[in-house]
């Protein structure tokens, strides 16, 4: 087993697939070709939590999962089909819904700043009383508070009682505590805690204090130490006050291990000089995935959004907005504290200038030396959108240059969760151009990736980042690899999709046009798709989008027209056969698209993970649709029968996907030297267009783009790639290849991928 993986299996690790569950798959992963289980975090979490990412202790592995003999159950099942193993954690915050669930928050409400606990968190003490929004939106919520076993209680609620306070009414209890129980809706404008984001039940952690530190990491480095811990997926770097320094840190505690932040990039962007070995993979998701889009496409698609919509918005204008309102409404709470720090001037102008600002800044957080630059520009924007707060945003920008101010500290854990909730939870969903490019780390305004685009980022990413994880899906990604793929068919046939949406919208109108143009494509680029599945998809976007319905002020009657547009693509006979016919015209080159990036994404420099479950075709979309049960079983059946010899034809059963990713990642795991460098592979003749191909030194990917244009324009007729080596075989057909130059319209002639190596070195991988 290799220190650094060689490629990685995301397993969704839950209580309804616990830990011993997860230790049965060792043996399919091992015959897969993945080096390492790459699992979702492993500690004590809320209880019922179906993700992990609400940890509420620290210090043992979650009882639910199976607790710390199931752990040691799965790292002895891995250790014996000499597999790895890569644990995911979070160090920003901890899940609070629960407070009897988790110890430290418990005593910090009994407590309050008496409590050994109260610096775990980042409360803003000075502002009185924690509060907690819990209650109804209803005058008289606080009626339903009860006293039992010397608890507070409100509903399914509990909280702590402070020594010496417990006589008299709930309601006099109540009002001697370090906390006050709030209307929820109070949460975001007044809260006094930092959150993740701005979801209430996660409150920061001060992982920067070294004793915060050392008491929430002390299990996973003992797990480490003991050598049952080979890598480190670090959750939300941006959201701590110092990352570099906690990067630092945790390197200095865990030096041999592999290690990976979820740190997005904004396109263009670098990651910083931290002591890490990558990011978890979206820089590489939004470069292999627009290069299967046709960026000759974007006149037509803009001219569609605007017939569609009746307006014509940028990405820019449209993410400024959106970026406001996360700012000033969503994370409200966060903006008040900041500008508590500069009060020296009036507190609503400097509001004002911070969320100016913070829609402004261009990417998620600034680091140095960049982090200036990117300050620069938000500065110089601010100002042109904003210029009656020129004297404000100036004077607050020179605070934000001043290491040793406060608020230069905490301004850019703002504007990463501004970003996120802005742009990924918000923007994503209002903005249908085309939405096969909104996803995590993407750039929607961006219409593609040229060739030589992917092989600059490539060539890149083997000099700088060689140990980066590269992946096509996670479990935040906004729609499944394969969704994408098909939908960026519709690149290839612009006039089409605009004659058929057009069609369909105009006999069943929403009245948000835009969300209907993200439902439709929706629909083609997962048909068939369960009715249900489909119906909470549209419920979740349309609340994230909150144009004509949200998730704190629901519009049923939006909501009804809504599903009752779902329903009718079901139940509309005419319409039904409609959807159908044309997702299964648009499925075939759909596939190629999958093959196609899925063997650049498992090939390309940087380690390779594979999502539970997207070996075969997988039309998943946003969570909680992406953590769905997965069929192992089928999986285990199908990959028994490739080894046996099968070669499936591309069709419905996905065969034709688990043959590349598993020949890929064997090759990557058995012959690691035939991927130690990167180089294009330049393809000649009328269709070189169309090939994309690189060498990695000795092993050759190739694959297929915009493979419609490509039959619309005679196939590849005498198209050829060359090769380094005089015989080599590709590992998808069996095939044997001599000479320096090849025929694409031969090698490519069974699958729209191949994978060739030099013959000697086939065996192991074959």
């Amino acid at each position: 087993m290799p220190d650094t993986p060689r490629s990685t299996y995301r397993v969704q690790v839950r209580p309804g697939f616990d830990l011993d569950a997860t230790a049965e798959l060792a043996g399919y992963l091992a015959a897969l070709g993945v080096t390492h289980l790459y699992t979702a975090p492993l500690l004590t979490a809320t209880p019922g939590s179906t993700h992990g990412y609400d940890v509420v202790d620290h210090r043992a592995v979650n009882p639910q999962l199976g607790g710390e003999a199931a752990r040691a159950r799965l790292v002895r099942a891995l250790r014996a089909a000499g597999l790895g193993l890569v644990v995911d954690i979070v160090p920003n915050h901890a899940g609070v819904a629960r407070p009897e669930a988790n110890p430290a928050w418990w005593d910090v409400l009994r407590r309050g700043r008496e409590s050994a606990y109260a610096r775990w968190f980042d409360i803003d003490w000075d502002r009185g009383r924690l509060l907690l929004p819990v209650l109804a939106d209803t005058a008289d919520a606080l009626d339903d508070l009860k006293l039992v076993d010397g608890e507070l209680r409100y509903h399914e609620h509990r909280f702590p009682v402070a020594d010496g306070t417990g006589d008299g009414t709930p309601r006099q209890v109540h009002d001697r505590q370090h906390y006050e129980l709030v209307n929820w809706r109070r949460g975001d404008a007044e809260l006094t805690y930092r959150r993740f984001f701005a979801v209430s039940d996660l409150a920061g952690l001060r992982v920067e204090d070294p004793e915060v530190f050392e008491a929430t990491h002390a299990e996973i480095l003992r797990w480490v130490a003991a050598g049952d811990v080979d890598g480190i997926r670090v959750d939300h770097p941006d959201g701590l006050r110092d990352p570099a320094g906690y990067l630092a840190r945790l390197r200095a505690a865990a030096p041999a291990s592999w290690l990976v932040v979820e740190k997005i990039l904004e396109y263009g962007e670098d990651l910083p000089d931290w002591p890490v070995d990558g990011t978890t993979g979206y820089d590489a998701l939004a470069a292999v995935s627009g290069l299967f889009v046709d960026p000759d496409a974007e006149p037509e698609f803009t001219t569609l959004d605007g017939r569609l919509t009746g307006r014509h918005t940028s990405w820019a204008d449209l993410t400024h907005a959106t970026k406001l309102e996360a700012a000033t409404r969503l994370l409200a709470a966060e903006l008040t504290r900041l500008a508590a720090l500069v009060p020296e001037l009036p507190g609503e102008q400097v509001r004002a200038a911070l969320a100016e600002l913070a829609a402004c800044f261009p990417v998620y957080r600034g680091y140095p030396p960049e982090g200036a630059r990117h300050l620069a520009a938000a500065r110089s924007e601010a100002g042109r959108r904003r210029p009656d707060l020129i004297g404000v945003l100036d004077a607050v920008t020179a605070r934000l240059r001043d290491p040793g101010h406060e608020l230069a500290a905490r301004f850019p854990q703002f504007t990463g969760a501004v970003m996120a909730k802005g742009v990924e939870d918000t923007a994503y969903y209002r903005w249908s151009r085309f939405v096969a490019l909104n996803e995590v780390g993407g750039s929607p305004a961006h219409f593609g990736v040229p060739a030589a685009e992917l092989h600059r980022f490539a060539a890149t990413r083997q000099v700088r980042w060689p140990a980066s994880m590269t992946a096509l899906s996670t479990h935040d990604t906004k729609r499944g690899e394969d969704v994408r793929a098909r939908l960026a068919v519709l690149s290839e046939m612009p006039g089409r999709w605009a004659e058929r949406v057009a069609d369909w919208m105009s006999r069943a109108p929403l009245a948000d046009p835009a969300l209907a143009h993200l439902l439709w494509q929706t629909a083609v680029g997962a048909w068939p798709i369960e009715r249900e599945r489909l119906h909470g998809y549209a419920e979740k976007a349309a609340r994230e989008a909150s144009v004509t319905t949200s998730w704190a002020d629901p519009d049923p009657s939006f909501e009804h027209e809504m599903h009752a547009l779902v329903d009718r693509m079901y139940d509309d006979p005419e319409l039904h056969a409609q959807i159908t016919a044309f997702a299964a015209e648009i499925t075939p080159p759909g596939w190629s698209n999958a093959l196609g990036q899925k063997l650049v994404q498992l090939a390309m420099p940087g380690v390779p993970d594979v999502y539970q479950g997207t070996e075969l075709w997988e039309n998943s979309l946003v969570d909680p649709d992406n953590r769905r049960p997965v069929d192992f079983a089928v999986r285990r059946d199908m990959l028994a029968r490739l080894d046996a010899g099968w070669r499936p034809a591309v069709a419905d059963d996905g065969a034709a996907k688990l043959l590349v990713v598993s020949r890929t990642l064997r090759l990557r795991r058995d012959r690691p030297d035939l991927f130690g460098g990167y180089r294009p592979v330049p393809a000649r003749g009328p269709a070189a267009a169309h090939a994309v191909a690189f060498d990695r030194g000795g092993a050759v990917a190739v694959a297929t783009r915009l493979p419609l244009r490509l039959a619309r324009s005679g196939g590849w007729r005498d198209t050829t790639v060359s090769l380094p080596v005089h015989q080599c075989t590709d590992l998808f057909t069996g095939r044997v290849y001599s000479g320096s130059e090849l025929l694409l319209d031969d090698l490519l002639s069974t699958y729209p991928v191949a994978l060739l190596a030099p013959t000697d070195s086939v065996e192991a991988a074959a």
